[in-house]
């Protein structure tokens, strides 16, 4: 006789998986879903000028790019920065938020990876502080909070695991600039797909790599893709904002 399976309540679904809880999983595929209001869609982080210069101009390309920018560029950084705001939120030590605040505001390297970063933090803060509002997001409205940061102390905030956290940052980041190399190249979405499946180890190397590092590992060395958000703003025609 087929033994009869009884149905997860909803304690039981918290804990499967261990750290990694589905209630976790859930708020983050909202909070960097494409549909959250912080304009990600309209940012490419340099690639635009990369594929006018025909640095990127296939699938294959596209995915070193993507590689060398994870391995050496601003998303390790801004992950070092995620996991520092967030281990600062849950700590309660509202000075050291303050201090990495105001570090990740003043590391981008030009006038549209600001613009990309604190338009997109100050957009997520408003957000998640109207719909899941909490004392700690409330301290950082009205300020200038690069988007990292912003997710960093939200999630801890709210109690949301770390490490699932700073994964799916990494992957929502490789997914919306993936995105952007799908109109601008331009390429089928299943090749963006594959893209995707493809750096997904990348994903997980570098995530693993920021979470085991700190402030003073902060830096990057992805010069080609720093260089392309200068030249980026005085490109002839352009769809992105960076």
């Amino acid at each position: 006789m087929q033994e009869k399976v009884q149905p997860l309540d909803a304690g039981d679904a918290d804990r499967v998986g261990g750290t990694a809880r589905i209630a976790d999983a859930a708020r983050l595929m909202t909070w960097l879903s494409p549909a959250f209001p912080v304009g990600a869609f309209s940012y490419s982080h340099g690639l635009e000028w990369a594929v006018e210069q025909r640095s990127v101009r296939d699938a294959a390309t596209l995915c070193g790019w993507m590689r060398d920018l994870l391995a050496h560029g601003a998303p390790r950084s801004d992950l070092i920065l995620l996991a520092e705001a967030w281990r600062a939120t849950a700590a309660g030590d509202t000075p050291r938020l303050d201090a990495v605040v105001e570090l990740a505001a003043a590391l981008v390297p030009s006038a549209e990876r600001r613009l990309e970063t604190i338009a997109q933090g100050n957009a997520f803060v408003t957000a998640a502080a109207s719909v899941w509002p909490s004392p700690q997001l409330a301290l950082l409205k009205g300020r200038e909070v690069a988007y990292p940061v912003a997710v960093g102390a939200a999630t801890a905030a709210h109690g949301l695991d770390l490490a699932l956290t700073a994964r799916a940052f990494a992957q929502a980041f490789v997914a919306n600039v993936v995105s952007a190399g799908v109109r601008l190249v331009p390429l089928g979405q299943t090749d963006g797909l594959r893209a995707i499946a493809e750096l997904e180890p990348d994903v997980a190397q570098v995530t693993a790599a920021a979470l085991a590092a700190g402030l003073d590992d902060v830096g990057g060395a992805a010069l080609a893709a720093d260089i392309g958000s200068m030249l980026h703003e005085t490109q002839y025609t352009r769809l992105f904002r960076s």
